[in-house]
């Protein structure tokens, strides 16, 4: 979702005065302007990048502006951007085209520069009031309903440290959710899940997904085949069939923690790597999981694999939000670059407690949901 009130436009169009003369226009009435040459490289530049509007030219060589909007809807995360057509090509077949494509406005190149910077003005003015409309709407549905995606606490377990931070995007919820499940017999299971996609919609079914995995969990725990697998599977089984949530996948990373003997075992679905910090060879290492999104398809290939924690050990599961950075660069994923900065941080010898306080004054760099999840091994006092 785009700060409130901010100003970032991507001209399309294969003139390169036009684009000049325009784009210079367009900085000075306080516009950050990036130009794209074609509809190609427009679609490359918003692979990493989401701008506030599109205004694009229609009479492009290889793609038109109308080929060029269609590829645009056929983005989840760019179809909801403000389109308008600025085009010399004065045709009212194209116009309506165009318009029946949900462009926002179809402007003539031969109008006054300062009619042009007025109507994207009061697009931006109208749709930033609608998205704080929204928004306050959200916030009232969270306080009314008091339900949460994320609890209060993490459970206490023998010679086990667990601890979580979490972070909404403009204080409001989205799709990460958190939950520890004890169950009657001997296992904890630590559950970090991701509604892929959605923006703030995403919410609104990470509800669907807790009750499905407290479910598949809880029944589980009372048969044979309770391994991370298995519920997994049966939870996979029972969305991929849900009709209300065809299109709706969600990300999770599944530990279950034998409280008697200390053993962890870690099955995933379509999840970032956790990174297991070895307190022995100081090293942080990756430990991935092969399974597939949950309602991706029909047989989500679950494995899981054992984590044997070290005294002074770390194991850390995170979601995306943490390694989506507004950067200047313009790049946006980096994982790499987050495992760095964790790696530096735990090489420091500062606590998950002063980690977690670094991440919460680094938060308005973050451009997602965030949440991270820290399952430690104490060493015993001597």
């Amino acid at each position: 979702m785009a700060a409130i009130n901010s100003k970032n436009i991507l001209l399309v169009d294969d003139n390169p005065l036009f684009l000049k003369l325009l784009g210079q226009a367009f900085t000075k009435a306080g516009f950050t302007c990036q130009v794209a040459h074609s509809a190609h490289e427009a679609l490359i530049y918003m692979q990493c990048h989401t701008p506030d509007v599109i205004v694009s030219d229609y009479d492009m060589p290889e793609m038109n502006g109308l080929e060029f909007r269609r590829s645009v809807l056929a983005v989840e995360n760019l179809k909801d951007i403000p389109f308008m057509f600025l085009t010399g090509f004065d045709d009212e077949k194209v116009m309506y085209t165009g318009l029946h494509l949900q462009a926002i406005d179809y402007v003539i190149k031969d109008t006054p520069v300062e009619v042009i910077i007025a109507k994207i003005n009061n697009l931006l003015h109208t749709v930033n009031k609608q998205r704080e409309l929204s928004e306050t709407e959200i916030k009232k549905t969270v306080a009314a309903l008091n339900i949460k995606a994320v609890p209060a606490k993490a459970p206490q377990v023998a010679g086990i440290s667990i601890d979580f931070w979490h972070h909404d995007y403009q204080d409001i919820p989205g799709g990460d959710f958190i939950d520890f499940i004890d169950t009657a017999n001997r296992h904890l299971f630590i559950v970090l899940g991701d509604v892929m996609g959605k923006k703030w919609k995403a919410w609104f079914y990470t509800f669907t997904y807790l009750s499905y995995i407290r479910a598949a969990i809880r029944f589980s725990a009372s048969g044979e085949d309770n391994t991370g697998p298995a519920i997994l599977q049966k939870i996979n089984e029972v969305i991929y069939n849900d009709d209300g949530l065809q299109g709706i996948l969600s990300s999770v990373s599944l530990i279950c923690i034998d409280k008697q003997t200390g053993q962890l075992r870690y099955t995933g679905a379509g999840d970032l790597p956790l990174l297991h910090y070895s307190a022995r060879s100081l090293q942080l290492n990756q430990v991935g999981s092969s399974g597939l999104l949950l309602g991706l398809t029909p047989n989500g290939n679950y494995t899981d694999q054992e984590i044997n924690l070290a005294e002074g050990d770390l194991l850390f599961m995170f979601t995306d939000g943490l390694i989506d950075i507004a950067a200047t660069d313009g790049s946006k994923s980096d994982y790499n670059l987050f495992a760095a900065k964790l790696t530096a941080h735990l090489h420091s010898g500062q606590t998950f407690q002063e980690f977690k306080r670094n991440l919460e004054q680094q938060s308005t760099t973050l451009v997602d949901d965030s949440s991270i999840i820290c399952i430690y091994k104490p060493v015993p006092y001597a």
